[in-house]
């Protein structure tokens, strides 16, 4: 598939699942009251998705591939910060798990897509 636009990047489309199941568990319980923890793990989730899309439209596969270092930066953030909301019972392990696998994927993918991007073009 021809990627023509951000939304068709597979890494942007997994992190806007990120993105949801982290709403999804800050809305919850003692976690939606804790408006620092809730608001920075918020902010790296959909971060991950910004810099995806603004480093496509950037015009160049050097700038696109910096802001996938930022994407994948942000969603190990994401992870740490999980490990707050876990330690402080505001998630179960089940959802820190299933949190955690998503973000595992979302680093999978950002990682293929620097490897595609830096190879050679013929």
């Amino acid at each position: 598939m021809k990627i023509e636009r951000f939304e068709d990047i597979e890494a942007w489309k997994e992190a806007r699942k990120l993105v949801n199941m982290i709403y999804d568990a800050t809305n919850e319980g003692e976690f939606s009251k804790d408006f620092g923890l809730k608001n920075q793990i918020r902010n790296a989730s959909v971060s991950i998705m910004s810099n995806v899309a603004e480093g496509f439209d950037r015009g160049s596969d050097r700038e696109f591939i910096q802001f996938l270092v930022i994407a994948r930066a942000s969603t190990s953030e994401v992870k740490s910060q999980l490990y707050v909301a876990l330690d402080c019972n505001y998630v179960d392990q089940d959802n820190f798990d299933n949190i955690c696998q998503q973000a595992t994927k979302v680093i999978s993918l950002i990682d293929g897509f620097i490897r595609y991007l830096k190879k050679p073009k013929t």
